[in-house]
């Protein structure tokens, strides 16, 4: 190596060509995670033609342009830059923002389009991943999908993702996934006009080269008839090929360039030099075979996305508002909070919003489950997505976007359908180097055919093969497909699933916990007795109780409220509202101090229960639970609340026995009534006067025992408890911190739901078994086949596009549970 006249203290050079120098440098090897830093900065010098850092082994090579910089002057720049790296990134605002650890972290959830196999979802977390900014990034090429989580702006993450060659979409509203599955059906014709156009001229192509011998004529005819197919219907193939090598990655498209390409170029050349050895037909059955395979997979993918089709087109693309009486019809994007739309009889309605004028019903069972019209009048919510009955509706829009009740069901399904299970990050790992892998075992394929004494062009034949039978794409969809499947079909049962992982735990609960208030029972629950130990009269106390409880959410107090409204009594606004989760409240109303709870909450206030007891304890037996009420430090009253179990109760809970589950109650509720209703539905056991901290207890002592345990609940009582359990499911019309924490959500309170849920969970990782078996088993049977010399090339194209479609097909199973 020849000396050069500087000396470079942070690097040394290990490799010199008239154009490309390698170094080694410690400080590469011990800040890792900066080495993307460092291949920004030098790529700023002109000169500069492409970089690789490999931390790992604290490598550096840079290939530069001798024209412009000689390599004395790219040594100093290097060894600059790793002296100075901390001065340089401060020199540099796109590099400081990336180190700027008090940038705001956002999140974002984007369709990706460009990806033509699993490699490509592995390729964008790798280069995403080495961003400093990026802290989470995952791809899911089943659904499309990425999720980021960045310090960094929308403009520069989709500037990245173009850099790659890949093209960001938006996801936040309803109108863009519409938009989206228009591009995805322009998408699946596109890919069917490809394939036609190839076996159009691949099946002449194929005829004269397997039947006719090989002449020069026929030669031309091959190339005439094998050009149209290798450089139109295959150009996507080379364009994302190409773009790849350029970024020294590879995935599935490079495996089929490097064999269509190698396979028309040795083609050619040969019969410019007169030779006899064609392979236009292997070329173009390649194409026209991978093209076959591409149209079945978006199409097999489409029929997998229906869940979140059927749920975008619940929302109407348009809206009638109303500007000071005038009509006028917008987009659905042009609404915005504060307008009013009208909604005519049998209409959708467009957004979430408050009735401000009008009487009618609504069909809400698209989003609750619940087949029985709504009546709505004005002060009423309604959701967008929903159908209007026979009145006209004025409403005022609450909600718009991303922030609708439908937009975060789409928003769900989305995650659960994007999410990884931990399986897969062992496929990812081998997907990762299964590329390269194949490419070696190609070129050693090559050289050991020629060891042997096989003529070129049949050792090439060979190397194509093996380029062509492999098939990452069904390592990488075998999980994802069935994910995505499984999680489609839950929704259209009426199970909302947050995440991947839970869908696989629920195929593994052992025991579930059941909160008793509108899960158990109905949560309908209305106001049956009332017991008044003061001078005052029953409307008044029933007066304080309910405007005392006026702004709470819980079942019980809606009851009392109810009740009061029934009997047309004022309320009052109550000030100084306090609420203890478990507990009970304290307000003030009317001057008046108002106490209302279970007996512990009046006793821990200091006020004797003991004359209100025996009505209390009638009132339990009976099933129904006591309410107590103190005014101004004295003992009120006790009210009874009658909530009956659903209807389907006893048999949800028979199947979970069936399937060797063990079931438990958890209840704020007094010991006869959680008795009464748990004897009803066939619950053994039952811990009562329940607090949050004692369900979280519960929950914590089962899983010490061994259990895998599952919670559904209802309330915001119940959140501690769903966050901890290893399944948490939430009653669909329950509160929004229970709906938040769960990781599944049944919209139409069907706790039979719970065991359909495990069903499927267990399908679907029976389903995922079957995928991975056959794609493991299919690449490991089909290479060494291939490398052996006993397949054809376009055989092995056709058997590589049909392997990650029959994983799709298989994963369609699922929806015929």
């Amino acid at each position: 190596m020849a000396q050069e006249a500087y000396v470079p203290r942070h690097c040394r050079v290990v490799h010199q060509t008239a154009r490309r120098l390698r170094i080694v440098a410690p400080t590469l090897r011990k800040d890792a995670e900066r080495s993307y830093i460092y291949e920004i900065l030098l790529r700023k010098h002109p000169a500069i033609r492409q970089v690789r850092a490999v931390p790992e082994l604290g490598s550096v090579a840079v290939y530069f342009d001798v024209g412009k910089t000689p390599r004395e002057t790219v040594l100093r720049l290097l060894d600059t830059v790793l002296g100075n790296l901390g001065r340089q990134v401060a020199s540099s605002p796109q590099v400081a923002a990336a180190l700027d650890e008090h940038a705001p972290v956002r999140d974002y959830q984007l369709a990706i389009e460009g990806m033509t196999c699993a490699s490509c979802a592995l390729l964008i977390e790798m280069l995403l991943r080495r961003d400093p900014r990026v802290l989470e990034a995952e791809v899911n090429f089943a659904t499309e999908t990425l999720r980021v989580r960045a310090r960094m702006d929308k403009d520069t993450l989709y500037a990245r993702l173009q850099g790659m060659g890949y093209h960001p979409i938006a996801l936040d509203s309803l109108a863009q996934r519409r938009l989206l599955i228009e591009r995805e059906n322009s998408r699946i014709a596109e890919a069917w006009r490809r394939f036609w156009c190839a076996g159009l001229f691949a099946v002449p192509s194929i005829a004269l080269g397997m039947l006719a011998p090989h002449t020069p004529f026929l030669g031309l005819i091959q190339l005439g008839l094998s050009a149209p197919v290798v450089l139109w219907s295959g150009k996507p193939i080379f364009k994302k090929a190409w773009a790849l090598a350029r970024q020294r990655s590879a995935n599935m498209d490079s495996l089929v360039a490097l064999g269509v390409g190698s396979a028309f170029a040795y083609s050619l050349v040969a019969l410019l030099i007169g030779r006899r050895e064609y392979y236009f037909e292997a070329a173009a059955g390649i194409v026209t075979f991978v093209q076959m395979g591409r149209y079945l997979d978006e199409h097999a993918r489409g029929q997998a996305h229906e869940a979140i089709r059927r749920l975008v087109d619940l929302q109407p693309d348009t809206a009638t508002r109303l500007n000071n009486g005038v009509e006028e019809v917008v987009t659905i994007d042009e609404v915005q909070v504060g307008d009013i739309l009208l909604v005519r009889p049998g209409e959708r309605i467009p957004a979430d919003g408050v009735v401000a004028v009008g009487h009618s019903t609504v069909d809400e069972s698209m989003i609750t489950g619940e087949s029985m019209p709504v009546v709505k009048e004005p002060g009423h919510t309604v959701t967008g997505g929903c159908i209007n009955g026979n009145g006209a509706l004025q409403i005022q829009v609450k909600a718009v976007g991303a922030d609708t009740v439908l937009s975060g069901i789409v928003r769900m399904v989305d995650q659960a359908q994007a999410s990884k299970l931990p399986i897969q990050k062992l496929v990812d790992r081998v997907s990762g180097v299964f590329v390269p892998a194949v490419m070696g075992i190609s070129v050693l394929t090559f050289a050991g055919w020629l060891a042997v004494g096989a003529a070129p062009a049949t050792a090439f034949g060979y190397a194509i093969t093996v380029l062509l039978i492999a098939c990452p794409c069904a390592l990488g969809l075998a999980t994802p497909a069935a994910i995505m499947v499984g999680t489609g079909q839950a929704a259209r049962s009426g199970i909302y699933i947050r995440n991947g992982e839970s869908l696989e735990m629920a195929s593994r609960l052992t025991a579930i916990v059941f909160d008793k208030t509108g899960t158990i029972t109905e949560g309908k629950p209305r106001l049956t007795d009332l017991v008044n130990v003061t001078p005052l009269d029953d409307d008044r106390v029933l007066s304080l109780a309910a405007s005392a409880e006026w702004h709470s959410e819980h079942f019980l107090a809606q009851a009392i409220v109810k009740a009061a409204r029934e009997r047309e009594l004022i309320l009052l606004e109550p000030t100084h509202f306090q609420s203890t989760p478990g507990r009970g409240i304290t307000a003030q109303v009317d001057k008046r101090t108002v106490l209302i709870g279970n007996r512990l909450w009046l006793e821990e206030n200091g006020i004797a229960s003991l004359e209100l007891e025996p009505a209390a304890l009638n009132f339990a037996g009976h099933g129904k639970t006591p309410i107590y009420l103190a005014v101004d430090g004295a003992p009120a009253a006790v009210l009874g609340i009658a909530d009956r179990p659903r209807d389907n109760a006893r048999s949800a809970i028979e199947r979970l026995h069936r399937r060797g589950v063990k079931t438990l109650m958890a209840t704020g509720d007094i010991s006869a009534a959680a008795n009464h209703v748990a004897g009803l539905v066939g619950i053994a056991e039952v811990i009562a006067q329940a607090r949050p901290e004692d369900k979280l207890e519960i929950i914590r002592r089962l899983q010490s025992q061994g259990e895998k345990v599952g919670m559904i609940g209802d309330g915001i009582n119940d959140a501690p408890a769903l966050a901890a359990a290893d399944v948490s499911l939430a009653i669909g019309g329950g509160a929004d911190v229970a709906l938040q924490t769960a990781d599944l959500t049944l919209v139409n309170g069907d706790i039979a739901k719970a065991a359909e849920a495990m069903a499927l969970s267990k399908f679907t990782l029976r389903v995922i078994r079957q995928n991975l078996f056959w794609a493991f088993g299919y690449n490991t049977v089909a290479i060494p086949v291939a490398a052996l010399g006993l397949l054809n090339p376009m055989i092995a194209s056709a058997a590589m596009a049909l392997s990650s479609v029959s994983v799709v097909l298989n994963s369609l199973r699922l929806q015929k549970t």
